[in-house]
């Protein structure tokens, strides 16, 4: 899952971003609201962490015009102003969810993680697709009952599909998730990906639409 943080503080920025890599999201960090601002509207995030004081533009003026301009992908706000007014005045402007300085990082992911699930309709910790169960707390998957190890990137694929059940993914839409800008990516990385998760899930768990991208297969 790929998530936008925008965050000024560097010691606090680093921290998340290797936390956050290590528990399976892709993280772009911006320390610049603007530059996070126009960030947001150049790839397909599935959630934002936002600081309020920014360098450029605050981070509720931000999240005001994310709002206005139509953008739903949810925001968890991350700030030191820890005032009860203060946390619903960015709650009524738009957050999803509010945590306050210091925080725990298992916290965070947490939070990403259930509001990432309300937008796509998973309302429960474990998703299964016929024989698969993906269990979301422990990052672990069996098929047939017997456990699977995928590699980090291999759980990112699988997780993409499980929150798109009814999509036709496009090959250049799962790369965007799957890698940041920092990243260098493989002509052929999607391909490989897949390849290796049907070898491990079944070879129809994942069905090629021709033209279009991939999609999920129909659950035996």
């Amino acid at each position: 899952m790929r998530v936008l943080l925008i965050e000024d503080d560097k010691l606090i920025g680093d921290g998340i971003k290797a936390g956050l890599s290590k528990l399976g999201f892709n993280i772009d960090w911006f320390t610049d609201g603007m530059i996070g601002k126009n960030a947001l509207e150049s790839a397909p995030y599935d959630a934002v962490i936002l600081d309020l004081s920014l360098p450029g533009i605050d981070g509720l003026d931000l999240l005001r015009l994310w709002r206005q301009a139509g953008h739903d992908v949810p925001v968890l706000i991350l700030t030191a102003r820890d005032a009860l007014e203060q946390r619903v005045n960015g709650l009524q402007n738009g957050a999803d969810d509010y945590l306050c300085k210091p925080f725990a990082l298992t916290e965070v992911a947490a939070r990403l993680l259930a509001l990432i699930r309300r937008r796509h309709g998973q309302l429960k910790p474990k998703w299964v697709h016929g024989n698969v169960v993906f269990d979301t707390a422990s990052r672990s998957v069996s098929c047939n009952g017997e456990p699977v190890t995928l590699t980090p990137r291999e759980l990112e694929v699988l997780e993409l599909f499980l929150l798109n059940k009814d999509r036709v993914l496009a090959r250049t839409l799962i790369q965007e998730k799957l890698y940041n800008w920092d990243d260098e990516v493989s002509s052929n990385a999607v391909e490989v990906h897949i390849h290796h998760l049907r070898r491990k899930l079944g070879n129809g768990f994942i069905r090629t639409v021709h033209g279009v991208g991939y999609t999920l297969g129909d659950e035996p």
